[in-house]
């Protein structure tokens, strides 16, 4: 019965992709924001955001929470029907802010792990660095759905051409080989990981793979944070910060807890200043949240 399920939602899904490629890059995102923020906040799933926008910005008018909690609908509803105009919102709609650090990236000729959240529209970074011919190796959670998978994927690598690494075992083994290759590497921590640490996000204990902290020592390479904002229908900044140390000035590891908390203390900030970008869908913390 799964296996009929899912190639029923692979067909619905193959059939709003496709509709949303016939469509110019504005006019796609214009319709999958309507159809997103007509139909999410009526969905289940939003009560699990009221939770997690609560816990995380407590004591937020209700109107405002209505106004994020559907302004994230929207959003993602903007992503989905983005994914097959990546290439050409990489090319024209992105301004990057931090050029000097990321042309400095591409030129050291080392590895480096540029790291970020689901926010604004978290697959944009790979297509806009290209332009700067910063090739960009992608980590992804791989949706349960395969169908799904194979048609998201072949659009986030636009056609092959970014290599991509779901998070496996086999994913791990090709990701280390190509931080050896001195490659640049691209993951979203802002995700639960029932076997990584409990680190402190917005006041509760979250559990986050130090996997992006371990690497980065261990190959010796910039630990970067990306910030993608969207600005108004489907143009975005991409902001390349300086990068947070993993090493202290005596060439020590810094604790791997105290990093991890460095970058969520900046992941807290991007979000509070753009809640209705982030996705509060996930179950970042436990279950009692």
């Amino acid at each position: 019965m799964k296996k009929i399920r899912y190639a029923f939602e692979g067909l619905f899904f193959g059939l709003m992709l496709f509709i949303f490629s016939a469509l110019s890059a504005r006019k796609a995102s214009q319709l999958g924001g309507w159809i997103g923020k007509t139909l999410g906040p009526r969905l289940a799933a939003s009560r699990k955001a009221y939770r997690h926008l609560n816990h995380a910005l407590p004591n937020l008018p209700k109107d405002q929470q209505d106004a994020i909690i559907a302004g994230m609908w929207e959003n993602l509803g903007k992503v989905m029907a983005e994914y097959p105009h990546l290439d050409y919102i990489g090319r024209n709609n992105v301004e990057i802010i931090g050029l000097d650090k990321l042309k400095a990236l591409r030129d050291d000729g080392k590895a480096a792990i540029m790291f970020g959240s689901h926010i604004g529209n978290w697959e944009i970074a790979s297509p806009a660095f290209y332009t700067q011919n910063l090739y960009v190796d992608l980590v992804y959670r791989a949706p349960n759905n395969p169908w799904a998978d194979k048609m998201l994927d072949r659009m986030r690598s636009i056609k092959g051409r970014f290599k991509t690494y779901p998070k496996s075992t086999a994913g791990t083994r090709n990701l280390v080989k190509a931080l050896k290759d001195n490659r640049h590497i691209g993951i979203l921590i802002d995700q639960k990981y029932n076997e990584g640490l409990p680190a402190d996000f917005f006041g509760t204990p979250a559990m986050t793979s130090p996997a992006f902290v371990q690497l980065a020592q261990k190959f010796n390479c910039p630990l970067v944070p990306i910030d993608i904002k969207r600005i108004g229908l489907n143009n975005f900044t991409i902001t390349v910060n300086d990068e947070i140390p993993v090493f202290t000035q005596n060439g020590t590891k810094r604790p791997v807890e105290d990093v991890i908390a460095q970058a969520h203390k900046h992941l807290e900030s991007l979000i509070e200043k753009n809640p209705s970008q982030w996705l509060w869908l996930h179950r970042r913390w436990g279950k009692n949240v």
